[in-house]
């Protein structure tokens, strides 16, 4: 209860802050506009408040802010050992914020387009091996003993690989995006862009007996179209999904710095490595821009001179 009534007391605090109401106004708008999904506006708004409450204290017009007391904010943020990508998220969060705000002529005022934030080194995501990648999907049973949980899971790690679906685009999943009769499923990525996957046979084996035994036990007496299912029958979330990861990296023996990623990751990579070219790969990953699927699969300048000398007439 105290918990809860703190929450509730924060919550109020908020909503008395100058600017709330843009706050909510503009994280409407994305989702009315832009598609935007809900943790793409949770992220938002934690961001926006979290400035509000700064320039709150500061006894600060978010309306008439300047670019110099912006710059004051991103450095307090530096000074408490932010991360350099969390900072850029908030500055991120507050160009597009107030661009929303000069559009709707709620202000002529921008202090946050002209401000660079700090520059990130280039990281690659880590990678599975393919051999771990064999013992990671080697850890739950699918055979006749298995638990409805094991092949639930088994199938969840299955259609990531075999796909190199984000952890979202599985955890939204209904049962009318997947069609195990022609090897493909619909996934909606970011900005609830739809695009179609593929599916292996391995992965359709274990997914069909995952619909066959084990969803039906899971809901019960429940009924929800969701294609992946909790132990209690709602949706398997996508922080369940990562949390079933780490259980199974554990039992798997793998380093625990691995993620979802790294097996969407792994994914993008086998396809490279098996001769699948680089807008084949972007188009899997559902990814706008190629040059994303470039970093994303680690791919060298000596790999785009192969493709470029096997591919040009004259080279």
């Amino acid at each position: 209860m105290t918990s809860d009534r703190t929450k509730a007391d924060a919550e109020r605090e908020d909503a008395a802050l100058p600017g709330y109401q843009f706050v909510e106004d503009f994280c409407a708008a994305l989702a009315l506009e832009r598609g935007a999904s809900e943790n793409t506006i949770r992220g938002y708004r934690t961001d926006l408040l979290a400035y509000l409450r700064w320039a709150d204290r500061s006894g600060l017009d978010i309306l008439t802010m300047t670019h110099r007391r912006l710059r004051r904010y991103l450095a307090e943020l530096d000074a408490a050992a932010y991360e350099r990508t969390t900072i850029n998220r908030h500055l991120s969060a507050l160009r597009t914020f107030y661009r929303w705000l000069c559009a709707c002529d709620i202000t002529e005022n921008d202090p946050a387009g002209a401000i660079q934030g700090p520059s990130i080194p280039t990281r690659l995501p880590k990678p599975l091996s393919q051999a771990e990648v064999d013992r990671l999907l080697s850890v739950h049973e699918v055979g006749a003993d298995a638990t409805p949980a094991s092949l639930r899971d088994q199938a969840v790690l299955e259609f990531i690989y075999a796909t190199g679906a984000r952890v979202s685009e599985a955890a939204g999943m209904d049962l009318g995006d997947i069609d195990l009769a022609v090897a493909t499923a619909k996934v909606f990525g970011k900005g609830s862009k739809e695009r179609v996957v593929l599916l292996h046979q391995r992965a359709i084996d274990v997914i069909t007996a995952y619909l066959d035994r084990a969803r039906p036990a899971l809901l019960g007496t429940k009924r929800t179209q969701s294609l992946f299912v909790s132990d209690r029958g709602n949706r398997f979330s996508a922080d369940a999904i990562r949390h079933m990861f780490k259980m199974t990296l554990a039992a798997a023996g793998l380093d625990p710095g691995y993620s979802p990623h790294s097996l969407r990751h792994a994914f993008a990579t086998d396809m490279l490595e098996g001769g699948a070219d680089l807008r084949s790969v972007q188009e899997m990953l559902g990814h706008s821009n190629l040059s994303t699927t470039q970093i994303y699969t680690h791919v060298t300048p000596e790999r785009l001179k192969s493709v470029h000398a096997q591919a040009h007439p004259r080279a």
